[in-house]
């Protein structure tokens, strides 16, 4: 039988739950030490005189009473709850007759300890683990003021049973720490990775273009007294490039000074890069930029490829296992060369995704050309199918889709990514178009 049931029940249990189940099991042992059990000649604890009668049986109730009230609160108020547990433990000796409070009484506090390091500032762990302590020798002064017998072999037990309870919580804290600041750190790196790469891009389609403008240049100047109107031609074209390349760097760095703004506020206030963290549920596991995670570059393709190239992509994603549709709607209109070849790689990241991750056979690639202002993109796949076992099994830590998500905002548009309602996963983005773009078909 799978433990994972188990499992998921034992992650179900609440904080509050485990304490007052600790509560119970102490009250349990509690009355087994003072019965006979077989095999014994007598019980290993002669129950005290109160305990048997009608006033002993009532202050344990109202001891549980006020342990069951700190595990309610545990997991909302826990220094409230550790009050709680530590009256119900003193309430709850005066009827055992005891020299010492219990190990048994005290491992609803001993959780309550643990709870409060892992999730509580140090401080205020420490203040708790100080509170605890500082009970257990209040009981022996006040014991040993009234010339009682005091346990104190005992109660140095429970205090270190305390202690060790305070410092495995205090680890766990200090490694949720370390994760989370992890995880903030790759998302970081997957979001620098992601704007090294655009700038590269959009380096080589600077470059381009200027070799553009270099080549119709020069066959303008030769054409201008034989072929006036080639020469207009030409000059128009190193017009409509030189437009399109500098209102495309345009974008880029004035959406990259604003993200830079957005980081150092985020840096300020300590709400990290995005503030989220990285998307849990996505089905990519690499950081956005690591050329080795991702399909390689297909043959055939220009440098700087674009929408027209998904089909290309198709072919050679099908030679590697997972078959790609191609859906276009509406009609095509002539993008940007980074706003197209930034949907190109959305496309291309996300089919690698489904490669990698899902463990599909299959997945549908949507351009969506119907919005006059903006193109949409949208890969989903079915989820996956029996017989085909994923690269990398598992969720995923999501860095890919931080580096997608900052790709689209830079280019102040939309972008989402869940699970699909019928299985699967999808992941959809769309990207407005500069003024008047969409007029051109192609």
């Amino acid at each position: 039988m799978s433990a994972t049931p188990s499992a998921s029940f034992l992650k179900r249990v609440t904080p509050g739950g485990w304490a007052a189940l600790a509560w119970l099991a102490g009250l349990l042992f509690t009355g087994l030490l003072r019965l006979r059990m077989p095999g014994q000649n007598e019980a290993d604890v002669l129950p005290g005189v109160i305990l048997l009668r009608w006033d002993g049986v009532t202050t344990l109730l109202i001891a549980t009473a006020l342990a069951l009230r700190g595990s309610a609160l545990l997991t909302r108020r826990p220094a409230a709850a550790l009050r709680f547990l530590l009256v119900a433990a003193v309430v709850a000796c005066v009827p055992l007759g005891v020299d010492a409070i219990p190990f048994a009484q005290y491992l609803a506090v001993d959780v309550a300890l643990y709870v409060i390091a892992v999730v509580r500032p140090p401080r205020e762990a420490v203040r708790a683990l100080l509170l605890a302590l500082g009970l257990l020798a209040g009981y022996l002064a006040f014991r040993l003021l009234q010339g009682w017998v005091v346990g104190t072999t005992t109660e140095l037990a429970v205090a270190m049973a305390a202690v060790v309870a305070w410092l495995l919580g205090r680890s766990e804290h200090q490694s949720r720490t370390y994760a989370e600041s992890s995880r903030a750190q790759a998302a970081a790196q997957a979001v620098t990775a992601e704007r090294l790469r655009i700038a590269r891009e959009m380096h080589d389609t600077v470059a381009h273009s200027i070799g553009i403008v270099a080549l119709q240049a020069g066959a303008a100047r030769r054409v201008i007294d034989t072929q006036p109107e080639g020469a207009r031609q030409a000059l128009a074209e190193i017009e409509t490039a030189s437009r399109e390349t500098l209102a495309g760097l345009r974008r880029m760095l004035g959406a990259l000074r604003t993200a830079d703004r957005t980081d150092a506020a985020a840096t300020t206030d300590g709400t990290g890069v995005d503030g989220r963290g990285p998307d849990g549920a996505g089905t990519d596991g690499t950081p956005a930029g690591t050329p080795a995670d991702r399909l390689a570059q297909p043959p055939g393709l220009p440098e700087a490829p674009g929408l027209s190239a998904l089909d290309r992509l198709a072919e050679v994603t099908g030679a590697a296992g997972v078959r790609v549709t191609v859906r276009r709607i509406g009609a095509p209109c002539s993008l940007p060369p980074d706003i197209d070849l930034s949907a190109f790689r959305l496309v291309q990241e996300s089919v690698t995704n489904v490669v990698r991750h899902s463990g599909a056979d299959a997945c549908t690639v949507t351009v969506d050309h119907r919005d006059p202002v903006a193109v949409a993109v949208t890969v989903e796949d079915r989820g996956p199918v029996a017989g085909r076992e994923r690269e990398r099994p598992g969720g995923g830590s999501g860095y890919g889709l931080a580096g997608m998500r900052e790709r689209v905002a830079l280019l102040q548009g939309e972008f989402a990514a869940g699970p699909r309602p019928g299985g699967g996963f999808r992941v959809t983005a769309r990207l407005p178009l500069p003024t008047g773009t969409g007029a051109t078909t192609r």
